[in-house]
């Protein structure tokens, strides 16, 4: 009885779970929809089709476990990286963000400008009888008076209208001014309505209650999808990466552009552009060297104290748990520590050994500085893995060849280390890769610097690829995103192709076989 009663809660719990994920999706689901995100609503449908499939149904009882971590596997890892492969495709940068459609809403919106006379009118913002918002415009000077809505004008006769002090008219047939808290409401509306005035001039309104006549000087046509200045008569065709350029000179487009596919253009410039290969070639190497140093200086010395360590010494459980500190210490706040450290002023490295070096000046010094503090951030790691790995090689094999005549050194390196790197390699490996996107050491110690900035360079003398990705996507000048995808896709094969030949050579999986 008891069995049935807590199978009946049991199932009751997973059907009240399964209701609310499903409410959750179905909420997300038409959000999504709403707003025309038509893939992720896709995706979230999928889901919930998986959802009520595995856990309403016997299909298959092992996918009851596997489903919630494919799920957020395809949201968090497939899907960022599927976009960020297709974003690498499309001239996606500053300029470049919007639709073809938007591009061309608001390049109209900006191609205008005020008549040849700079006319104005006094105006009173109402609507007509059928609550379109409508304009009372006076012009006193002319005594001229009329009625404009975004498609109507009507010239009305000033014997007819009321006409305040100054010559404006106040009251109009048909016209009911709006109430200050009306226009309020309107006032999105108002801001972006054009009122009749001609076939080659309309009325926009300028804030309170003036209103200026103005003419389209950027013209579209859709049957030939140009732009032609009415004024210089140049003419605007889409170039086909993004932008509408000058038939002439290419060099003078108009501005937004849209997002454009320009498929490999952006892979091709990492090798064809000097601009970006002169920066891209220096940071790459570094970006090797600073890895490579990292895992070696981190597994050196953590492998050096773990062979210490492993000794009987007077209080060796208090050095263990003093050298682990560095890596429990959350590392953001160890590199800020550190970077006060190494100021030139204050900082206490130069006090320590009386120098007065510039750390954070010097491409040399800076780069050592982030080796140094790598290293402290990572040295209790490969320590803790090192002791293990010690404490689980045969003492035996070590007195064997002792007793047969070999010298410390040779076990050490005949015997400890191989056996050592059996375990450690694949872990060398992953540090090898955590390391080559180590973003947070860079972007808090140096902010990638020494950068010549006045000279115009994006790199500077400490950043790796992955932080010179962050400055192309998101620098203050001209943010890139389609080539920052790129140099992403790129970082991608290359760490993925190191793991891969890392752990086939390790042969670290051939025990799963």
């Amino acid at each position: 009885m008891e069995k049935l009663f807590q199978r009946k809660v049991t199932v009751t719990l997973k059907y009240i779970t399964v209701a609310l994920v499903s409410a959750i999706l179905l909420l997300l689901i038409e959000s999504s929809f709403a707003k025309r995100e038509y893939a992720i609503s896709a995706f979230l449908t999928v889901g919930l089709i998986a959802i009520a499939i595995t856990y309403l149904t016997n299909f298959s009882i092992p996918m009851k476990f596997f489903l919630p971590g494919m799920f957020f596997l395809f949201a968090f890892v497939v899907g960022p990286i599927l976009y960020t492969i297709a974003m690498s495709g499309f001239h996606y940068q500053t300029g470049n963000y919007i639709s073809k459609p938007e591009s061309i809403t608001q390049i109209l919106a900006g191609g205008i400008r005020p008549d040849a006379a700079q006319t104005t009118f006094d105006i009173i913002i109402g609507e007509d009888p059928a609550k379109n918002l409508e304009i009372l415009a006076s012009d006193p000077t002319n005594k001229k008076y009329f009625l404009a809505t975004a498609t109507t004008k009507t010239d009305l006769d000033p014997a007819g209208l009321a006409i305040d002090g100054n010559g404006d008219a106040t009251v109009a047939p048909g016209f009911t001014p709006l109430t200050p808290s009306q226009q309020a409401a309107e006032d999105k509306a108002l801001a972006t309505t054009r009122f009749a005035y001609s076939s080659d001039y309309f009325i926009t309104i300028e804030g309170g209650n003036v209103a200026s006549l103005k003419e389209q000087s950027l013209k579209y046509d859709s049957s030939t999808d140009t732009f032609t200045n009415v004024l210089t008569h140049a003419v605007y065709r889409d170039n086909g990466t993004g932008n509408f350029a000058n038939i002439k000179d290419k060099n003078d487009q108009l501005q937004p552009g849209w997002r454009a596919p320009i498929w490999f253009e952006n892979y091709a410039k990492l090798f064809t552009d000097p601009q970006i290969r002169s920066a891209l070639i220096p940071v790459f190497i570094w970006t090797i060297v600073f890895a490579s140093l990292t895992v070696l200086t981190q597994f050196a010395l953590g492998l050096l104290i773990a062979m210490t360590l492993n000794r009987k010494l007077h209080g060796r459980r208090i050095y263990r748990s003093i050298l682990i500190l560095p890596y429990a210490m959350p590392s953001i706040m160890s590199i800020l520590i550190w970077g006060g450290m190494f100021d030139t002023e204050f900082g206490a490295i130069n006090h320590l050994f009386g120098t007065h070096v510039h750390w954070f000046q010097s491409a040399l010094y800076a780069r050592l500085a982030v080796i140094i503090v790598n290293l402290w951030l990572g040295f209790p790691y490969f320590y803790l893995i090192c002791s293990g790995a010690l404490q689980a090689i045969p003492a035996e094999l070590s007195e064997a060849a002792a007793i047969d005549g070999a010298s410390s050194r040779q076990i050490f390196r005949k015997i400890t280390l191989p056996l050592l790197l059996q375990v450690v390699a694949p872990l060398l490996v992953a540090s090898f890769a955590f390391n080559f996107n180590n973003f947070n050491i860079i972007y808090l110690l140096t902010g990638g610097g020494p950068q010549n900035t006045l000279g115009g360079a994006v790199a500077g003398s400490t950043d790796i690829l992955i932080s010179y990705t962050y400055k192309i996507a998101f620098s203050a000048g001209n943010q890139n995103l389609g080539l920052a995808s790129a140099i992403s896709v790129v970082i991608f094969v290359i760490i993925a192709s190191i793991s891969l030949y890392g752990i086939r050579r390790s042969k670290v999986l051939d025990s799963f076989k």
